[in-house]
């Protein structure tokens, strides 16, 4: 029998077009084809001197960068490479002293209902306390810190107090298993882990704590010191003297001010790693600046969020879109 020979329409180039209608375009910052072919153009111009202009307008900075963008080091590229900045800084500090500082930082809804509001200036001082946890610790600038925690205010205040004083943090998805976090843990050369005592989905209490000391157990986690617990609910967890804290406990007597930590615009922010699905799991290492800069501007560009706009993310800060705009 034959077949009639049949060409495939290629599906992996979509060169499309899908102009917002004029409900959507109206009052946007880029209101239209016609202007993002002009933001386009602007950048082709220029790039180095646009990205500049971005940087200065956007981002604090504590010591101005003199370089834009280093190639030398294809495909390592660094961007803004002999500047200094915090992300914690540019994400609390700079709506102190402003009107911005009592509003709404984080709507949370937890899994029975319960809704928790923080502003601005409350999640700095809770921010700034874990930080001092942190440090106390032994913590230090350079360091990385495993995050495998539930969807909480206190998941983004973990992954905010690693940025103020200068440790890469890396979160691990709650739903992954005791391998996957050794691996992890291994491969980032973690001295902490942050987590847990249980999650709760659908009413449901769902383990942590006893995922982390089964990861750990599975050997090769010598670097890991402290494991710091999250009391989130009051059922009972296994503790292992002379490493476990909870919370409670580390944020003791702990100040409510923390000094931001400079770090270079190229210092590891946080490792996202790949589910390791197809293999092993490669860590992904995002730099502070850039990747600052770049969810900035996606929060300008593509959601066009203004000041009196709620914004809700349905993703896990285990993933990068939870990551970039939970936190």
């Amino acid at each position: 029998m034959s077949h009639p020979t049949k060409n495939i329409e290629s599906v992996l180039v979509e060169n499309r077009v899908f102009p917002p209608d004029a409900r959507a375009t109206e009052g946007a910052r880029i209101s239209g084809m016609a202007a993002y072919d002009a933001l386009c153009k602007e950048a082709e111009q220029d790039f180095e001197g646009f990205w500049s202009r971005q940087a200065k307008s956007h981002l604090q900075w504590t010591k101005p960068f003199s370089k834009i963008l280093d190639e030398l080091n294809a495909p390592f590229y660094q961007w803004f490479g002999d500047g200094e900045l915090n992300a914690s800084a540019n994400c609390l500090d700079r709506h102190i002293g402003t009107p911005v500082e009592n509003k709404t930082a984080i709507v949370f809804e937890a899994d029975d209902g319960t809704v928790t509001q923080v502003t601005y200036k409350e999640l700095l001082a809770r921010v700034s306390q874990f930080a001092n946890a942190l440090k106390a610790s032994g913590i230090r600038k350079g360091d990385r810190v495993i995050v495998y925690m539930p969807m909480t205010v206190e998941g983004v205040i973990a992954m905010q107090a690693c940025a103020r004083i200068g440790a890469t943090h890396s979160v691990v998805f709650g739903g992954f298993s005791a391998k996957a976090l050794q691996e992890r843990i291994i491969d980032a050369g973690a001295v902490a882990v942050i987590t847990a005592n249980f999650q709760l989905r659908g009413g449901k209490e769902l383990p942590l704590k006893a995922i982390v000391d089964d990861g750990i157990a599975l050997g090769g986690c010598e670097s890991i010191k402290t494991v710091f617990v999250f009391e989130r609910t009051p059922s009972a967890w296994n503790r292992v003297e002379g490493r476990d804290k909870t919370f409670a406990e580390a944020l003791k007597g702990q100040s409510t001010e923390c000094a931001p930590e400079p770090v270079n615009a190229e210092h590891p922010l946080f490792i996202l790693y790949t589910s390791g699905s197809t293999g092993k799991p490669k860590g992904v290492q995002h730099a502070t600046g850039g990747y600052l800069l770049w969810a900035r501007m996606t929060m300008d560009w593509t959601f066009d969020i203004r000041p009196e706009d709620v914004f809700w993310c349905t993703a896990d800060i285990g993933w990068i879109t939870g990551h970039t705009y939970v936190a």
